[in-house]
């Protein structure tokens, strides 16, 4: 526990600092560093040993991505051919890990034992996230650079408050199991406890904010979304450390594990609650 409150006490000011006070450029830069880090930790769930391969081939595709993208159309809030199609494959991505994650253990012969599969589902993973970052942050970004990051820290808080209410009432409240076979301690009444959290906390950020009724109703639905996303991020790592027979992705972060143990609901929850948003607003 002291290992794990020193470690928090040095992320925080630094994660703070990544959204709020760096160029939009440079929060590029150490989001890739992060996309370079995740993807070396991925190749440990496919029981690899050539961590790095899997780095650097996700980020020759994640500079493919960067550099076939106007960062200016970006800034002008307008989604690419490209990062479009980015997105819609992680929806399909998503979809494929839930009955990936609610059939487990059966059914999963057929991805097991392809490397390639799960190196496509790392991609899959990833590439979408960083994307999903980087539109977030770009919100209004011309007309007031702050503007993304109070975005991006709305949809994370989303995440941490629905993981907290999910631990605070499935501990005291919680009877039913989710998802047994895949994480033991995960409960249906600590599910809706999360959600009706974060529900609170969206409808309070709504009506502070003065949105019109189309929005308010898209970033309540766009959340929910989320919520049941970050679950699901969270519980298919659950699936992948299962199978490759770890406890943590990493040990970069002491008492915290890697960065794959610190983002896997972030994998879900940013590019799901994009695409939902996109789809109503």
């Amino acid at each position: 526990m002291k290992q794990r409150i020193i470690t928090a006490s040095v992320l925080l000011p630094l994660a703070i600092g990544w959204l709020f006070f760096l160029p939009f450029e440079y929060f590029s830069l150490v989001s890739a560093i992060l996309f370079f880090l995740a993807g070396r930790e991925w190749a440990r769930f496919c029981k690899v040993d050539k961590h790095l391969l899997f780095a650097f081939s996700y980020t020759c595709i994640l500079l493919a991505s960067y550099y076939f993208t106007s960062i200016e159309n970006v800034f002008h809030e307008h989604i690419s051919y490209l990062i479009a199609s980015i997105l819609a494959a992680s929806s399909l991505w998503w979809i494929t890990a839930f009955f990936m994650v609610v059939l487990y253990p059966a059914h999963k012969h057929w991805w097991q034992s392809s490397i390639f599969l799960q190196w496509l589902f790392g991609l899959c993973t990833l590439l979408p996230f960083f994307w999903a970052l980087l539109l977030l942050r770009s919100y209004h970004y011309l007309a007031d650079p702050s503007a993304g990051s109070w975005a991006l820290l709305f949809v994370m808080s989303l995440v941490w408050l629905a993981d907290s209410g999910a631990y605070f009432v499935g501990k005291n409240f919680g009877k039913r199991k989710l998802i047994p076979a895949v994480s033991p301690n995960k409960t249906v009444e600590g599910l809706l406890g999360g959600i009706a959290c974060s529900l609170v906390m969206t409808i309070v950020v709504a009506f502070s904010a003065h949105s019109s009724f189309r929005q308010s109703l898209a970033l309540i639905i766009s959340s929910v979304f989320a919520v049941l996303a970050s679950v699901l991020g969270d519980l298919s790592e659950s699936l992948f450390k299962r199978e490759a027979g770890i406890k943590d992705s990493g040990s970069l972060l002491p008492g915290h594990g890697g960065v794959m143990d610190r983002i896997d609901s972030l994998t879900a929850a940013l590019p799901v609650f994009v695409v939902v948003y996109l789809l109503i607003i």
